[in-house]
Order: C-alpha cells, then sequence, then structure tokens
C-alpha cells in the first residue's frame, strides 16, 4: 500500500502527462535514479493510479515532485474515472497553494501517426490545461532509440507544425527525452517557484463547474455522444441484417452481437451521467462506491458530427 506524500508550499509540482507507454513512468524512474524501480508514493491512496516521487532538484536541492498520470486510454477505466482522478489532483494542489511548475506532456516519436488513442489524449491534455497554462508545458517526444534519426525528425517536424503548433505559438516548448537522468533534467531546466495552475482547476474550484461544464467535460461529451451515435448506427444496421436473413444460426450470432452494442451504448450512457454529477459528490460517491442518480442526457445540436 503507497504511503501518503503530503504537499508541502515548497514543494514544486512536474506532471507527466500523456498516453499509456509513452514514457511517464521510466522518464521518472531515471529523474529520481529509481534503476526501474515502481514510481514513488501515492498523493491520495484512493487514487492508486496518480502516483507521486519527492527528489530534490539537482542544481538547487529544492523539493521537486514528479507525478504520474493515467493516459485516456486505460481498458479497464472509463474516461471519466481518469478525467476525475485527474482534476481532482489538479483541484488539491490549486487548494494548497502548491506551485505547479510544469506539465511534461510525452509522446512516442516511433508511433508513424497522430491518431486513435495519441490523437485523442492531447484533445484532452490541450482542454485541462487552457491558453494560460502553456508556457509552462514540455512537449516531450520519447522512443527515439526505436526509429532511424531521420524519421524521428521528420515526424517532430509534422508535430510542430500541424498538431502542436497552437500549443508552441501560446508559449510550450518543444524537447526530446534521451532515456538519462540527464536528459530529464535538462528538459525540467530551472523551475518557477510561483503558482500556476490549469483551466481545469479553476473551472472546478473557482467557477463551481460541474465535470461536464469544463471544457474538458465538453470535449468528453462531445466524444462520448459520437460513440453512442456510432454504436446506434451499427445497431441499425445489424437489425436490418437480421430481419434479411434466414439462416438460424446466422440471426442467432447478429442478436448477440446486437446485445453486445446495447451494453455498450448502456456504458456510455452511464458515463454521460456522471459527468453531470457536481464535482464534490462525484468525487465522493467515486470513493464510497455509490451509484449515481438517473437524470436526462444532454445531447448537444451537433451530436454524432465531428
Amino acid at each position: 500500500m503507497w504511503k501518503t506524500l503530503k504537499l508541502s508550499a515548497k514543494d514544486r509540482i512536474i506532471i507527466l502527462m500523456g498516453p499509456t507507454g509513452a514514457g511517464k513512468s521510466t522518464f521518472i524512474e531515471y529523474a529520481t535514479q529509481q534503476n526501474g524501480g515502481s514510481v514513488g508514493h501515492s498523493l491520495q491512496s484512493q487514487s492508486v493510479d496518480i502516483k507521486a516521487v519527492r527528489t530534490k532538484h539537482p542544481d538547487d536541492q529544492g523539493s521537486v515532485i514528479f507525478v504520474d498520470t493515467p493516459g485516456f486510454d486505460d481498458t479497464n477505466r472509463s474516461d471519466i474515472e481518469i478525467l476525475a482522478q485527474i482534476a481532482g489532483w489538479f483541484v488539491k494542489v490549486y487548494k494548497e497553494k502548491v506551485p505547479l511548475s510544469a506539465i511534461i506532456y510525452l509522446h512516442r516519436i516511433s508511433d508513424n501517426k497522430m491518431a486513435g488513442s495519441p490523437l485523442r489524449n492531447l484533445q484532452m491534455f490541450a482542454c485541462m490545461c487552457g491558453q494560460g497554462a502553456m508556457p509552462r508545458v514540455i512537449l516531450g517526444t520519447t522512443m527515439w532509440s526505436e526509429i532511424a534519426a531521420v524519421t524521428g525528425e521528420r515526424r517532430e517536424r509534422e508535430l510542430e507544425t500541424s498538431f502542436w503548433a497552437d500549443m508552441i505559438q501560446q508559449g510550450s516548448t518543444v524537447q526530446r527525452f534521451g532515456d538519462s537522468y540527464e536528459s530529464a533534467w535538462q528538459i525540467v531546466g530551472k523551475l518557477p517557484t510561483e503558482q500556476e495552475n490549469v483551466i481545469l482547476s479553476r473551472e472546478i474550484y473557482d467557477d463551481k463547474k460541474k465535470l461536464n461544464e469544463t471544457a474538458a467535460g465538453v470535449k468528453l461529451t462531445e466524444d462520448l455522444n459520437k460513440l453512442i451515435a456510432d454504436q446506434k448506427e451499427a445497431a441499425r444496421r445489424l437489425d436490418d441484417q437480421v430481419n434479411s436473413q434466414h439462416n438460424p444460426v446466422l440471426v442467432e450470432e447478429l442478436q448477440l452481437r446486437q446485445v453486445e452494442i446495447e451494453k455498450k451504448i448502456g456504458r456510455v450512457t452511464t458515463q454521460l451521467q456522471l459527468l453531470k454529477i457536481p464535482f464534490a459528490r462525484r468525487i465522493r460517491n467515486f470513493f464510497a462506491g455509490k451509484k449515481p442518480r438517473k437524470s436526462g442526457i444532454y445531447v448537444p445540436p451537433d451530436a454524432g458530427r465531428r
């Protein structure tokens, strides 16, 4: 069981974000010289997937906490649970006035395209941070040893001129991680001590917004509504196939697929319900294991379109 790591105003926070497998834990292991050991202590014993470790900055010996966050591509948990966990941690830091010194977003340069999970993670990341936090954002690329240098450089240029262009324009920097202690701290650099936080913290703590009213929640709601629309269309096509078939074995197989689609629609609908619960109660219910009250689902006018 992880120890509880208490925050101090003297701590400087560095949050690692990005898809699963992008190298977040590896980065922290190199930065803290853990030599492949498991990463750190849990800041909240209930949030076992947000882990952190305190270390000292090599230049000034000040306290630095590296935080490893889950990606929005976990096969065991919904995106709502992940967003709620990350949001809860952002709010904790904001509330206790601990400086959020840097946010490092890691991307595998070995990925041959920006689509699917990597793209969704990047979109959610941008929504959570907001423009004000972009000067604190470091866009880091990993896995350079897995591809030819010329290929990596071409992909890096594509990221800088397309997917990362707006963030760079707003003050984010791009760095390469070379799998070493020196490379990790070169990326981190000198850390500011004044507090700066992400828009998600202010939306929830200052503006008292529900999770679905935040920029990240709105983006996730759009994605979930699109998923529901796609699944309903798939169910309609299957229904047409069932009605046109006379082979009982094939009909049974199609009907089983329909049941699976209906279950998936039900799970996504539940996620949308969770987004509409006030954040404080959402967190309490999550840790207490309570189910959300049923409520109407708001479907935006452009649901089903991207």
